[in-house]
């Protein structure tokens, strides 16, 4: 079995065909395993992540990989999520002792950077999603899926201009890594269902303590343990294709690897420039690949001389920048210099593509300034700026009907990536669900079928009747 790619779609189908026991060889390109979501060393000795990366309470098959790769403890969750305005003020919302989904109820009722003209119009939005029972195909007759925005769906809800920005812009840009006017309104509407509204538990914000890279160690022990290896700095040329069926793999230094299956689990971008033009041209599957977007997102990383930053994570909110992540605390080293290390994230982030490292971070610097004063007394000692240009697969209404499912047209070739027909948008959770499904389509194919899937968090309170009739 030969599984090109490190990222999370080929580590944890690696993983998983190997527990079930297969002899695994997975093939990665880079230096380091992890994909979009890894972590590399500075010149300067510093080991960043090339973008923080969160996890939910709602992505069931993230935590499970984990849990296979030996690293669920060093995922801290909160339930508090804070937000700040550009004049400084706070707002926090968080779960209390009231069934779902009116469990974030009263701190949204109280939180003052809304009006009660923006809050009534987004309870009304929410509680037609919840009333949709996590089913929104047709909500509101809405047809929410083939050919309406996000941003369209909104409108026709009334929302004010300021509770799209302060509300759904936020939480929807940073989870799809997309703009509201480009996102299918069905996948906006299932964050909020599956994060939000179904469960108490499915909007809690889990942060790795280490770097990125960390997480991935224990899959290469698994893998090893059970015969199998990992090899870095392999890259391929591409597939052997003889009579619609995969003959094998070449690598770059020319020689030539084969196995009873194959898995490609690279971006969708990457997999028709590995098979035969003539090849790409006849199947659909490959040759509806171009039809998908990508969209951006940028990691600005700042050192200052002292601390500037007390809580562990804020939301900016009428900022480019839209997250900051205090990795001083959330790792818990460093702070005994006295300097802090704050990440941050821009997610859709189309302006800053043709804008300079010093330009991008002088306009961060300027907005940090108004919601952590310290930072005006403090100095930068350093700064850097990761731009991931194609970072994910843009989630515009109607992608899904060029995803292609795990089993390939050519006999022997698996596909996983979150680029993959998941029922997600591109995450973390859509790479591993991919990863779990091409294993399934794997271990079916040799007459072995076993359910790697987790199912999505139950629903709860009036939710779970909303679920059942929705």
């Amino acid at each position: 079995m030969i599984v090109i790619g490190g990222g999370l779609a080929g580590l944890s189908s690696a993983v998983a065909l190997a527990e079930a026991g297969f002899r695994v060889r997975l093939l990665e390109k880079r230096p380091h395993l992890g994909g979009r979501a890894a972590s590399y060393i500075l010149p300067g000795g510093e080991h960043i992540d090339n973008c923080q990366h969160v996890t939910l309470g709602c992505c069931t098959n993230l935590e499970d990989f984990y849990r296979r790769a030996g690293t669920a403890n060093q995922i801290r969750f909160f339930d508090r999520l804070l937000f700040a305005a550009p004049d400084g003020r706070r707002g926090a919302i968080a779960s209390v002792a009231l069934p779902a989904p009116l469990h974030m109820a009263i701190s949204f009722a109280f939180f003052p950077l809304l009006g009660w003209a923006d809050k009534r119009g987004i309870a009304q939005a929410l509680l037609a999603i919840a009333r949709s029972g996590g089913h929104p195909a047709d909500l509101s007759g809405d047809r929410a899926g083939e050919n309406i925005t996000m941003l369209a769906w909104l409108q026709k809800h009334r929302q004010t201009a300021r509770a799209i920005r302060r509300f759904w812009e936020v939480i929807l840009v940073s989870a799809l890594d997309e703009e509201l006017d480009r996102i299918d309104a069905r996948y906006g509407i299932d964050v909020f269902w599956k994060a939000f509204l179904s469960t108490r538990a499915g909007y809690r914000v889990g942060i790795p303590r280490v770097p990125l890279g960390e997480l991935y160690e224990g899959c290469r022990k698994a893998l090893a343990g059970q015969g199998g290896e990992v090899q870095l700095r392999a890259g391929v040329r591409g597939f052997l294709v003889v009579d619609g069926r995969i003959d094998g793999v070449e690598r770059e230094d020319g020689s030539v690897e084969t196995a009873e299956y194959y898995l490609a689990a690279v971006p969708q971008d990457v997999l028709p420039e590995l098979l035969p033009a003539e090849v790409v041209e006849r199947e659909p599957v490959f040759l509806n690949l171009r039809n998908l977007r990508a969209s951006p997102i940028t990691g600005v990383h700042l050192w200052f001389d002292r601390t500037v930053m007390s809580e562990p994570f804020l939301t900016l909110l009428d900022s480019t920048t839209q997250w900051v992540f205090n990795k001083t605390q959330l790792y818990g080293v460093g702070e005994e210099d006295g300097g802090q290390y704050l990440q941050l994230v821009i997610s859709a982030s189309y302006k800053l593509a043709s804008r300079s490292r010093q330009e991008i971070i002088a306009l961060c610097l300027e907005e940090l300034r108004q919601v952590l004063p310290a930072i005006r007394e403090a100095t930068l000692v350093k700064g850097t700026v990761v731009k991931e240009i194609s970072a994910t697969f843009s989630p515009a209404p109607g992608s899904d009907r060029w995803r292609p499912e795990a089993k390939s047209p050519l006999s022997g070739l698996f596909l996983a990536g979150d680029w993959t027909l998941t029922g997600w948008p591109s995450t973390m959770e859509g790479a591993v669900r991919s990863g779990y499904l091409a294993a399934e389509a794997i271990l079916s194919d040799a007459g072995t079928p076993r359910k790697l899937l987790q199912p999505d968090l139950r629903a709860e309170g009036l939710a779970r009747l909303w679920a059942r009739h929705g």
